[in-house]
């Protein structure tokens, strides 16, 4: 893929805000889809879509812990334009409201529970 695709692909994987919520979601702690999927109300279908999507542009990494695949931030991306986008993303929209009640929703979720592995 040329470079101006590979930066297309950052900008487009984050023109959704849904796919910003979950980094946001991720830039504080790695977390399954039952979680993600509870705290933005999608179906399940639609927030694999999105991690897939951020998977494939690098933002994310996915990872087998026993029952569940906990998905967390590339600590590594090939594409420095990644770790730039993801540096905007931490210092940007902390005040919104949207943000503040995922934070608060991932304080209560429970995967034991949500996910009946």
């Amino acid at each position: 893929m040329k470079s101006l695709e590979k930066q297309s692909e950052i900008f487009k994987a984050l023109s959704e805000p849904n796919r910003i919520r979950i980094i946001k979601m991720l830039q504080e702690k790695s977390l399954c889809v039952c979680e993600i999927t509870e705290i933005l109300q999608l179906a399940a279908s639609t927030v694999s879509k999105h991690l897939s999507i951020l998977k494939n542009a690098g933002f994310i990494i996915d990872e087998k812990d026993n029952k569940w695949i906990n998905y967390s931030i590339n600590p590594n991306p090939e594409n420095p334009g990644i770790l730039s986008a993801l540096f905007s993303i931490k210092l940007m929209m902390e005040d919104d409201e949207t943000i503040k009640q995922d934070r608060l929703k991932m304080k209560s979720v429970d995967r034991e529970v949500l996910c009946n592995v």
